[in-house]
């Protein structure tokens, strides 16, 4: 289904195939996340790699609705930025969410930074209201520990959708 959505929104444009090829690796992230609260290293960097590089060639091609340096630049900035929350306080981020970081930059500044950061927010967004439903029906505490992962990736995927429509 997120495919189909995908694919209806991005339309025939070259990084539709990226898109496309990301989304079950994501979903299937997104499952391991919630089962067991941890992204596997084994998958991370080649989501990473295939996300960057599979932009690089989408940028070759005519009609492509994005940048790849703003790509680039994305994964950089939101990896570094991931980093430092890490840094700050381990406690309250993950590193497979620090890991994670430099795919959702790339495929969110493909679109620009106004994508990144509301694809970005949206993951947020989605981890805090999901976390205050839990407090609010007492399910968890205020330091109980939540997959952020999903919620990540439900950000970017809120991200494309904005960004495509916008091309």
């Amino acid at each position: 289904m997120v495919s189909g959505v995908l694919a209806v929104v991005t339309g025939g444009r070259p990084e539709l195939l990226v898109w496309l090829l990301l989304t079950p690796v994501g979903v299937v992230l997104a499952i391991v996340d919630v089962a067991v609260h941890r992204l596997p290293d084994v998958v991370m960097l080649p989501f990473g790699v295939c996300a960057v590089a599979g932009l690089g060639g989408a940028a070759l091609l005519p009609g492509a609705g994005g940048s790849w340096r703003a790509a680039l630049l994305g994964s950089l900035t939101l990896g570094a930025c991931y980093l430092v929350l890490f840094l700050l306080n381990p406690g309250g981020f993950g590193f497979g969410d620090v890991k994670l970081a430099p795919a959702l930059g790339a495929v969110l500044g493909w679109y620009g930074w106004g994508v990144l950061l509301m694809g970005t927010f949206a993951g947020y967004l989605f981890g805090a209201l999901f976390g205050g439903g839990l407090l609010l029906v007492r399910r968890a505490g205020r330091k109980a520990a939540i997959p952020f992962g999903p919620f990540l990736l439900a950000g970017a995927f809120v991200g494309i959708l904005l960004g495509s429509r916008t091309v």
